[in-house]
């Protein structure tokens, strides 16, 4: 399973997000959460990654949050 969280305002990265954007943050892992429980993931448990700038493997200038799941994770990613 691999999900895409997108909110509808745009932060290019998470570094560049402001204290003013908290509750859209908040509710950007909230809804992340949900998605995981929905498709039933949360009991075996998930990942949740933002990935930020180029060496981080962002490649859209839009803040979002991959929903990784369904299957054994390992360390490291990738």
């Amino acid at each position: 399973v691999h999900v895409l969280v997108i909110p509808k305002r745009v932060i290019p990265r998470i570094g560049q997000a402001q204290a003013t954007d908290a509750p859209l943050l908040g509710r950007l892992l909230l809804t992340a959460s949900k998605i995981a429980a929905d498709l039933g993931l949360a009991d075996s448990g998930y990942r949740v990654v933002i990935n930020h700038g180029q060496n981080g493997g962002q490649t859209v200038p839009h803040l979002h949050v991959h929903v990784l799941g369904g299957r054994r994770m390992s360390w490291p990613p990738g």
